[in-house]
């Protein structure tokens, strides 16, 4: 599918406060807005094998300053290994579009964040739909699995993907990641991987990461790092210095490849992978909500500038 701009869903001046509007999908999050802050819409997304769940601490701190959040779920996601199997990196954006969409109808300025995948997710909806997207969030960015905790041996399989996929082979191979599993937080560690042990993926998403969803991944990553300099929306990226998944590289890829676009690095020491849940969580949401505040406060929309 085509990164090219489409026809845009036109904004409607209706409450932007109104609860659950049509079209949410189960285990998808909505937060009405109120205030101010209520025409300002958030758009979370998680990453892979994650779930709504992962955005919503986040959701609620930018909630409480009256933003009007959506957490939006991706197709394959909340279900079983064989559910995201059937889904590839188009159906996840289209998702992203999807809830962009929707969301429009209910506020005037659109900012995206995503989590690992999930960012990358963020920088490809503003690739695609410029029109709708005033800012991105991108937390942990996950280009390529390089983290200090991926297995030696894993990092050479990830570029064998694309051709093992091709083969048909290893289709039911799931990677299971490695202890810290993204958490430096060692009590809320513990919690996690029980959640995610429990069987319920809608709670705490899959344990394992297929080899198949893991090079869908790998081709929407290429996409994106490819089209970077498309992205115009200012962009706040967050990354922990010791990402255990995903090395702070990742975000210097941003930084270097989003030349057309005002980009702010934030760089955390005392968090891992899942900076939306870790230690400094507190920072995290301080940072996206004075992001955020800046985008609403602008006196200018990106696709206004963009014309200009």
């Amino acid at each position: 599918m085509s990164l090219t701009p489409s026809a845009e869903p036109q904004r409607s001046s209706s409450d932007a406060t109104a609860p659950e509007p049509a079209g949410l999908l189960e285990h998808e999050i909505w937060m009405p807005g109120h205030g101010e802050h209520a025409r300002t819409g958030v758009l979370l997304i998680h990453g892979l094998t994650g779930t709504p769940n992962e955005m919503r601490i986040v959701g609620r701190g930018l909630n409480k300053q009256g933003f009007t959040v959506f957490a939006v779920k991706l197709a394959g996601h909340c279900g079983t290994v064989e559910d995201l199997l059937a889904t590839s990196w188009h159906d996840w954006l289209d998702s992203a579009c999807r809830g962009a969409e929707l969301l429009a109808t209910h506020v005037d300025k659109i900012v995206t964040g995503g989590l690992s995948m999930g960012a990358v997710l963020a920088l490809a909806l503003a690739q695609r739909r410029p029109q709708l997207i005033d800012g991105v969030m991108a937390l942990s960015t996950t280009f390529r699995h390089d983290g200090w905790s991926i297995p030696w041996w894993a990092r050479p399989m990830t570029a064998l993907l694309p051709i093992t996929c091709k083969l048909g082979l290893a289709r039911n191979k799931v990677f299971n990641e490695q202890p810290p599993y993204g958490i430096m937080d060692e009590a809320l560690r513990a919690m996690i991987v029980k959640s995610m042990n429990s069987g319920d993926s809608a709670e705490a998403g899959l344990p394992g990461n297929p080899w198949w969803s893991v090079a869908e991944m790998k081709k929407l990553s290429e996409h994106t790092r490819r089209h970077l300099d498309s992205v115009y929306a200012p962009c706040l990226v967050m990354h922990a210095r010791n990402d255990d998944i995903a090395s702070v590289k990742n975000a210097y890829k941003i930084v270097a490849g989003a030349r057309h676009a005002e980009v702010t690095l934030v760089l955390l020491t005392d968090s891992y992978h899942m900076i939306t849940i870790d230690k400094q969580r507190r920072q995290v949401i301080d940072t996206t909500i004075a992001f955020v505040t800046n985008v609403h406060n602008r006196k200018y929309s990106v696709t206004s500038h963009n014309d200009e």
